[in-house]
């Protein structure tokens, strides 16, 4: 028996052991609290919303910033057939523009019809089924993906433009700048849109002077040439028949980079101010003025002072030893602007470098919306759905990040292979969005549309049949010409997530029969005394409930964390249709937090009885391959690594097991033995 002084010094270190871990556990709270900021209730949503001059930057730094670099696209690809086919630029970017307001109109459409939110996505499920609807979702995603990587390397392209020594650490950062990117997100939505006002409004603002500059100049006789337009170019193929046709069908894909980030806006719909919808179409409206204003005078521009940029230097005739290409960007405004040092020329590229890194802001909030529909129907895992403590999408985010740095690291930073892969997810998701919205369209006038509205419902009709047909055109063509050029890559990456999605959802089919409360109840286990934690009325929770029961203690209660109203209220009413006799007790977590609502609960039974036990009961499954862990929450071993911490508290685990881990179980136990005759000796040993 330990002495007196003994024991009490043990308590008194165990406690003073305690303290300091749950000390440890605040100061790890303070770099996240520094970074991200506190905590917001749940009630603060709605002042999370967007008025149209903050969603502008939010969801349009995209297409916005795509006039930096479409009309460049445009002319790399005609450059290949030498100096002859620049001619068709023009025409390129005209076809390019119309297809861009044919693509605004549709989703103007889209907003109003579908003011829940999810884009292609949403109306795919609604419209065209299921699988239609994860083939939109794995090119909306890995397109989203791509719009990070392509936009801040093409960000970064600038930056080393203007400062050509950071060339060689171009990896390290556009690797940063896509921390920082997700750092100002995690903040939350509205916060990312305050910071990212100012660059975006300065981009429209210096690229609008930029294109008034260059018109005055250009009406007055006095149009500047670019530094390149001296420069001939050695053709890189014999521009002839079908290879003029090739090389401007290349062109147009590449210059269709002008469309990306449309989509976003009509995922977005939740996050406006209301009226939503008209807000989201309007927003759209502007974007796409601004947009096609921007990219015809970038082009105009561009032409008129004969910028020749080629995807390698040494083909271009008569460039000095060691030339350094510039963006067309950057050329136009040197030209305009008296030369490379001048302030109006670094405010250009200020700004074009700030808006191209920002626009990776519009996947950084069209993914994670995107990715919380999807765990929320069970595509993909159910964290995905759960807002962080700044009530946006953290997990969401954080996997956009990591999965761009990657695609930034392993293409070097280069825009110019990145881009090869681009657009195809992009119009894939176009394409399924508008004939799902014919299809809607054509539902309502069979549901005989009163004759005011029908014309209107015609006309919506029409327009989304158009920007179908448009679209599918568009993506044979994006892929007929990009395939050899990396395309491929996402050729076979969108069924791969598609087959992923499906494992995922079987997946959680399978939990759920699992998980389905059988007639006639559960046998009652031995006894014990516990506090039960409740998250749902299955199975599982009227196991652990049984369990508690047979321990006849003193108290019984069961406890759930409210962190959706909504499925509180549910919870109660299946409790009392149940009829259960434990009372269920709701806790309620403004903050959406469910392990500090336990803890403070078990603490208050503890204040009100020191003296007594208090054992909690956590349901918890039993999965039998390690992945399946990975797409399940993990809040009970959260709480059962804080519970640990807390004196006079037992934790007690009530496994249920899954089929799957009933399946693995039944494979690894051997068949029953053939009973042997023990010998005389081992007779002898089992009676000792």
């Amino acid at each position: 028996m330990d002495r007196p002084g003994v024991k009490t010094a043990s308590r008194a270190a165990a406690r003073l052991t305690w303290q300091r871990l749950a000390g440890g556990v605040k100061v790890l709270e303070l770099p996240k609290r520094f970074l991200v900021g506190r905590p917001l209730r749940s009630e603060r949503l709605g002042d999370t919303l967007l008025p149209k001059k903050l969603a502008l930057p939010v969801f349009c730094s995209d297409p916005l910033s795509s006039n930096a670099y479409a009309t460049e696209e445009i002319l790399l690809m005609l450059s290949l057939g030498g100096l002859t086919l620049l001619h068709l630029t023009p025409w390129i970017a005209a076809v390019v523009i119309a297809l861009l307001v044919v693509v605004v109109a549709s989703y103007r459409q889209t907003c109003h019809a579908y003011p829940s939110g999810g884009g292609a996505y949403a109306v795919s499920r609604a419209n065209l089924g299921r699988n239609a609807s994860l083939v939109a979702a794995s090119a909306l995603l890995v397109d989203y993906v791509l719009t990070v990587a392509v936009s801040v390397a093409a960000g970064v392209q600038n930056i080393v433009s203007a400062v050509p020594a950071l060339g060689p650490h171009a990896v390290l950062v556009s690797i940063g700048m896509i921390a920082i990117l997700a750092l100002a997100n995690l903040r939350g939505v509205k916060e990312s849109g305050t910071a990212f006002a100012i660059p975006t409004y300065g981009f429209i603002a210096v690229v609008l002077g930029m294109i008034g500059v260059g018109f005055v100049r250009l009406l007055t006789g006095n149009m500047p040439q670019a530094e390149s337009a001296p420069y001939g170019i050695v053709p890189a193929t014999h521009a002839s028949g079908l290879v003029v046709v090739l090389l401007a069908m290349r062109a147009f894909a590449s210059g269709c980079t002008a469309l990306t980030g449309v989509e976003a806006v009509s995922n977005g719909v939740p996050n406006f101010k209301p009226p939503k919808s008209k807000n989201a179409a309007g927003t759209l409206a502007i974007m796409g003025g601004v947009t096609v204003t921007m990219f015809a005078g970038i082009t105009a521009l561009a032409m008129t002072s004969r910028v020749h940029v080629v995807d390698d230097p040494a083909r271009l005739i008569g460039a000095p030893a060691g030339y350094e290409q510039r963006t067309v960007i950057a050329q136009v405004a040197g030209a305009l602007f008296g030369g490379y040092h001048s302030i109006a020329f670094f405010a250009v590229q200020a700004f074009t470098a700030a808006i191209l890194i920002l626009a990776a802001n519009t996947a950084f909030n069209g993914f994670p919306i995107l990715a919380s529909l999807l765990g929320h129907d069970g595509f993909l895992p159910r964290q995905f759905s759960r807002r962080g403590d700044r009530l946006v999408f953290s997990n969401g985010i954080v996997i956009l990040s990591a999965l761009a740095a990657v695609l930034i690291w392993l293409f070097d930073a280069s825009t110019t292979r990145l881009i090869q892969l681009y657009i195809i997810g992009v119009f894939v998701s176009f394409t399924l969005s508008q004939a799902g919205m014919v299809v809607h369209w054509t539902r309502l006038l069979r549901g005989n549309v009163l004759s005011p509205a029908r014309a209107h419902v015609l006309r919506s009709r029409a327009i989304n049949a158009l920007g179908a047909v448009f679209t599918a055109v568009v993506l044979v063509v994006v892929l007929i010409t990009k395939f050899t050029h990396g395309a491929w890559i996402v050729v076979l990456a969108m069924p791969g997530i598609f087959l992923l999605m499906q494992g995922i959802r079987r997946h959680y089919d399978r939990v759920d029969a699992d998980l389905q409360p059988r007639p006639g109840g559960v046998t009652l286990p031995p006894r014990v005394f516990a506090i039960v934690l409740v998250s749902k009325l299955h199975t599982p929770t009227l196991r652990a409930l049984a369990y508690a029961r047979a321990t006849r203690p003193t108290t019984l209660t069961a406890v759930t964390v409210s962190t959706d109203p909504d499925a509180s209220d549910a919870l109660l009413r299946d409790w009392g249709e149940r009829a259960i006799s434990v009372p269920l007790k709701v806790l309620h977590s403004p903050y959406r937090d469910v392990t500090g609502p336990v803890l403070d609960y078990v603490k208050d039974v503890r204040r009100t009885s020191p003296r007594d036990l208090v054992a909690v009961f956590i349901p918890e499954y039993v999965v039998g391959h390690w992945w399946e862990a990975l797409l399940h929450n993990q809040s009970a071993l959260r709480l059962k690594a804080r519970l640990l911490f807390q004196p006079g508290v037992m934790v007690i685990n009530v496994p249920w097991r899954l089929g799957s881990a009933e399946v693995l179980e039944s494979r690894r136990v051997p068949a029953d033995p053939v009973p042997v005759e023990p010998s005389p000796a081992e007779r002898v040993a089992d009676r000792v």
